[in-house]
């Protein structure tokens, strides 16, 4: 059913999880499957939520979904929006997945993390920092700089921001030079080696 695929959908987005490692959730995790309202014989494949997930994409209708559940949130004081922390995470792909043209998806591209090469998008999130909940959400190709999508990632109320290494240099961006907000950023590694004890 519809609200079965809806609520799949959302714990996929929440839990960050692939299209088969959801369908491994849904048979190993009883308590996804009544969130979504399925018994175990009617598990859909990762096909099926694929297809779905796109769906949703192709009907602009995944970020109006997740606006009126964040709305819901607030409306219940689950948002405080004061502060966001802005996160990005690869999500992996198999090198051979193609669209319906037979060609490699131009939306998914490989990229070196570390000493490691990884294939697929990378999905951004902008959390709040007090509860914990994703209210923006925003997807590139993997090999996008992680400020790429920042701007999507703030509501426009926050007091505060929180990032890792791979936002420095985000307060000098235009789209965000008029915000007034603290900006927590993390330093990079190379930098933090060389700070003395005293600046730490």
């Amino acid at each position: 059913p519809l609200s079965s695929m809806l609520r799949i959908h959302v714990m996929q987005i929440i839990y960050n999880l692939s299209d088969p490692a959801m369908e491994d959730a849904l048979y190993e995790i009883e308590s996804m499957r009544r969130f979504a309202g399925i018994r175990l014989s009617r598990v859909p494949d990762e096909t099926t939520i694929l297809n779905f997930r796109h769906l949703l994409e192709q009907h602009t209708l995944g970020k109006k979904l997740f606006k009126k559940i964040n709305r819901q949130l607030a409306r219940h004081g689950l948002m405080v929006r004061e502060g966001s922390i802005v996160d990005a995470t690869i999500i992996e792909a198999p090198s051979s997945t193609k669209n319906k043209g037979k060609a490699r998806d131009p939306e998914m591209h490989q990229t070196k993390k570390g000493n490691q090469w990884h294939f697929g998008m990378k999905c951004h999130i902008g959390v709040d920092d007090t509860v914990g909940l994703i209210h923006s959400l925003a997807t590139t190709a993997a090999n996008e700089h992680d400020l790429t999508a920042s701007d999507q990632l703030l509501h426009g109320k926050e007091k505060r921001v929180w990032g890792d290494a791979g936002y420095c240099g985000i307060e000098k961006r235009e789209e965000h030079k008029n915000r007034k907000v603290d900006w927590f950023i993390a330093e990079r590694p190379g930098k933090r080696s060389t700070m003395s004890k005293v600046a730490l």
